[in-house]
C-alpha cells in the first residue's frame, strides 16, 4: 500500500523542506533514492522510494546502502543540483505528486517525484517543464531528456470535494512523527517481504538438493554391494604368486587348492598375460575395489551428513529466523553449489615410509601426472632402456627421502615396464624441475637433466607388500 495524497501532504508538513541545502545524492538501489540535506537546525536524509506497492517519501533515520557505481540520473542530480537551496516542497492538486524547487547558482530547477505505485518517476525540469532527464526513462510517457513534463496540465489540480472523505491518514502513535511511523511501517513490512522471498528461495534450493542427494546414496549404495567382496581379487592374486612355476603364458585357467580351506579353486586367467602380470591384474582388482569401497563409505557418509543439515535447515526455516540468518544459508547453499570434488589422482598411488609414490602407466597418465599432481623438488623416475611408467616420489619440506622409498619406486618402476619379464634393470632419477619437456615428441615425452643412475633387480617380497598395500 503506497501513501494517499492526505499522508504525502502530512509529511511535508512535518519535513520543512524548504531552507534546506542538498549535500550528497545516494542510491541505494534500483528503486530508490535519498538526498542529504543540511537544515539549520541540522543534517537529515530524505528518501524516495519508487516501488509498485511501497512508493513513498519521508524522512530517513537508519543509514542507506549505496551502490558503488553512481547511476547515470545519480550523476546528473549531482552535477546540477548537489549545492543548491530547496527554496520550496508541494503537492500541488493533491495528486501524489510533489514539486520541489531548487536554487542552485542563479538557476531555478524542479524535481517532481510522482508517487503513483508502477507509474512512479523522478523527474528533473528546468522552470519551463523541459525534462533533463528522469530516473525511468520512458519514451512512450514523453518522459526522456528533451521532452515536457507539465503535470498541473495533465491532472485535475483541484481536490476533489466528493473524494475528500475517501482517503485519511492511517492511524498511528501520537509520541511519534507521522515520518517516523511510516519508515518503520514500511522497513518491517518490506524486511518480512525480503524474508519470505529468501525462504521460499532457501526451500526450492534444499528441496533440489535433496532430490540429487537421494538419488546419488542410491547410486553409492548400490556401487558398494558391488565392492563387498574385494578380499577375493587379494587372495587370487596370491594363489597365483605362489604358484607361478606351474602357470605358462596362455594358460586361461589356474586350479589350485586354497590353504585356509582346503577347497580347489578355479582362477580364471588372461592367455595374453604372463603369470606375474596376471596377478598383477587381480591386485590391481583387489586395489581398487578396495580404495573404491573407502572411498564410496565416505562419500555416503558425507551424503548423510548433508541430509542432516538439509534437515537442521528446514527446522531452522520453521523458527521465522531474522535477515542475516537467512543470507547466512543463502551463502552457504551457494558455496555448495560452487563446490567442486577435487580431481582424482590418476594412475596408482602407493605409501613407503611416509611417502606418496605415483605411477603413471600410460603416456596420458604420465602427463597428467608431470602437469598437475607434482612439484619441482619431487623425484622421477624411469627405466633407462625400457619403456615403462614414470614413477614420482612426493617430497615433504625438510626431509630427505629414505633409502627403502627410493628402492620401492625403483622396484615399481621395473614392475610397470617392458623390464619386468628379465626382473632387473638400470634407471636415472632426477628431480621434477629438472625435467624437460621435448618439443615435436609424444605426449608426456621429457628429456632428464642432472639425473643420477640406479641399478636395480627387483624384489618379490617388496613388490607384494607395495601391490597388496
Amino acid at each position: 500500500m503506497s501513501l494517499n495524497w492526505k499522508e504525502i501532504d502530512l509529511i511535508l508538513q512535518e519535513l520543512h523542506l524548504p531552507g534546506s541545502r542538498i549535500q550528497e545524492i545516494r542510491q541505494p538501489d534500483w528503486k530508490s533514492l535519498v538526498l542529504e540535506l543540511y537544515h539549520p537546525s541540522g543534517p537529515w536524509k530524505l528518501y524516495i522510494n519508487l516501488s509498485a506497492t511501497h512508493s513513498r517519501i519521508h524522512r530517513l533515520t537508519q543509514k542507506p546502502f549505496t551502490s558503488h557505481s553512481p547511476q547515470r540520473f545519480v550523476e546528473l542530480l549531482r552535477s546540477r543540483i548537489r549545492g543548491g537551496k530547496i527554496v520550496e516542497a508541494s503537492q500541488p492538486g493533491g495528486n501524489r505528486i510533489v514539486r520541489i524547487d531548487i536554487l542552485r547558482g542563479g538557476e531555478s530547477l524542479v524535481l517532481w517525484v510522482r508517487l503513483w505505485g508502477p507509474a512512479s518517476n523522478i523527474l528533473l525540469t528546468d522552470e519551463k517543464g523541459t525534462i533533463l532527464d528522469a530516473f525511468y526513462r520512458r519514451p512512450r510517457q514523453g518522459e526522456i531528456s528533451g521532452g515536457q513534463y507539465l503535470p498541473s496540465l495533465k491532472v485535475e489540480e483541484s481536490k476533489d470535494p466528493s473524494k475528500e472523505n475517501k482517503y485519511e491518514v492511517r492511524p498511528y502513535p501520537k509520541d511519534q512523527s507521522f515520518n517516523h511511523y511510516i519508515e518503520e511501517f514500511y522497513r518491517s513490512r518490506e524486511e518480512e517481504e525480503q524474508k519470505n522471498k529468501l525462504r521460499n528461495e532457501l526451500e526450492r534450493q534444499l528441496d533440489a538438493q535433496e532430490t540429487r542427494l537421494h538419488a546419488r546414496l542410491k547410486s553409492l549404495e548400490k556401487r558398494k554391494e558391488e565392492y563387498e567382496n574385494f578380499q577375493q581379487w587379494k587372495e587370487q592374486g596370491d594363489l597365483i604368486l605362489s604358484h607361478l612355476h606351474e602357470i605358462r603364458k596362455g594358460d586361461s585357467l589356474l586350479s589350485v587348492r586354497d590353504p585356509e580351506t582346503g577347497k580347489m579353486v578355479a582362477i580364471p586367467l588372461s592367455p595374453t598375460l604372463s603369470p606375474p602380470e596376471n596377478a598383477e591384474r587381480y591386485f590391481k582388482k583387489y586395489k581398487k575395489a578396495k580404495i573404491g569401497l573407502q572411498v564410496l563409505e565416505e562419500d555416503i557418509q558425507e551424503i548423510q551428513r548433508q541430509l542432516q543439515q538439509i534437515s537442521h535447515h528446514r527446522a531452522l526455516l520453521q523458527t521465522n529466523p531474522d535477515l542475516s540468518t537467512l543470507f547466512s544459508l543463502l551463502d552457504t547453499q551457494k558455496i555448495k553449489k560452487g563446490e567442486k570434488r577435487e580431481t582424482p589422482t590418476p594412475g596408482l598411488t602407493f605409501t613407503s615410509q611416509g611417502f606418496t609414490i605415483l605411477v603413471g602407466r600410460t603416456a596420458q597418465e604420465n602427463d597428467e601426472l608431470l602437469r598437475h599432481h607434482v612439484r619441482g623438488n619431487d623425484l622421477w623416475l624411469h627405466t633407462r632402456d625400457y619403456p615403462g611408467a614414470y614413477v614420482f616420489i612426493k617430497g615433504k619440506p625438510g626431509k630427505s627421502i629414505p633409502l627403502d622409498t627410493l628402492l620401492d619406486a625403483a622396484n615399481l618402476a621395473v614392475f610397470f615396464s617392458k623390464a619386468r619379464e628379465s626382473g632387473a634393470a638400470d634407471l636415472y632419477y632426477t628431480q621434477v624441475k629438472y625435467l624437460r619437456r621435448a618439443k615435436g615428441a609424444k605426449l608426456g615425452t621429457v628429456l632428464p637433466t642432472q639425473e643420477k643412475n640406479l641399478s636395480v633387480k627387483t624384489d618379490e617380497n617388496r613388490l607384494r607388500r607395495l601391490l597388496e598395500s
